[in-house]
């Protein structure tokens, strides 16, 4: 019987203090591994249940419904990558090659994160009303627009970047430059006939990436 959005169930006893952070964190592992695989709607908590190698009560204790552990999914995999953009040391770097770390981290992060591809493609196909319910979603995403904000500031008054960028805007075009590739690679190589997954199409779609980046920016 599919699992319902808000499934009734006996609360089991909490578990103990030295066990509870793992297990709640072997729950959410599972769950963005099963979420990535068969969607939210194919996904049942019994499965994740059993990737954690914990009683199904124990997900309802922790979550209390699939929904709820779906959001909490997303906003682990968004928290992960705006902590490490947090970490790529943006404002150290000269405007261009602050510019140019982080259309490469972006790139990179989405190529070997397809949970983040497939989460959020699913959020989307609930036109994102899990995240619209979110207290930490806007907290979690304003300093990358801050800091890229930074770095477009300093490059405009050095003379090398053009004035009037939108820093979110920017971003989006990053982030959609990654994004739509990596999500559509198998029905792009069937459409247009080459490889979009060999280290070759790799290499030139980053590198074209890039130059787009770049020529828009630069004076």
């Amino acid at each position: 019987m599919p699992d319902a959005a808000t499934e009734p169930t006996t609360t089991p006893p909490a578990p103990r203090t030295r066990d509870a952070e793992r297990s709640r964190q072997a729950i959410l592992a599972a769950a963005r591994d099963a979420f990535t695989e068969t969607g939210l709607g194919g996904t049942r908590i019994d499965d994740i249940a059993a990737r954690a190698g914990v009683d199904k009560k124990l997900v309802y204790y922790y979550y209390k419904t699939k929904d709820a552990l779906f959001l909490a999914a997303l906003e682990s995999v968004y928290a992960d990558i705006r902590g490490q953009e947090a970490g790529l040391a943006l404002d150290s770097l000269p405007p261009v090659d602050a510019i140019t770390r982080l259309v490469e981290f972006t790139w990179q992060y989405h190529l070997d994160h397809p949970e983040f591809i497939a989460l959020i493609n699913s959020e989307n196909l609930h036109k994102a009303r899990h995240l619209a319910a979110s207290g930490r979603i806007r907290e979690l995403n304003s300093p990358v627009i801050e800091m890229l904000a930074g770095v477009l500031e300093r490059g405009r008054a050095a003379g090398v970047f053009r004035g009037g960028v939108d820093p979110q805007q920017l971003y989006i075009t990053i982030a959609g430059l990654s994004y739509f590739y990596l999500s559509n690679r198998h029905t792009l190589a069937v459409i247009f006939g080459r490889p979009t997954d060999s280290p070759k199409a790799l290499t030139e779609r980053i590198s074209h990436i890039r130059d787009v980046v770049l020529g828009y920016l630069l004076r």
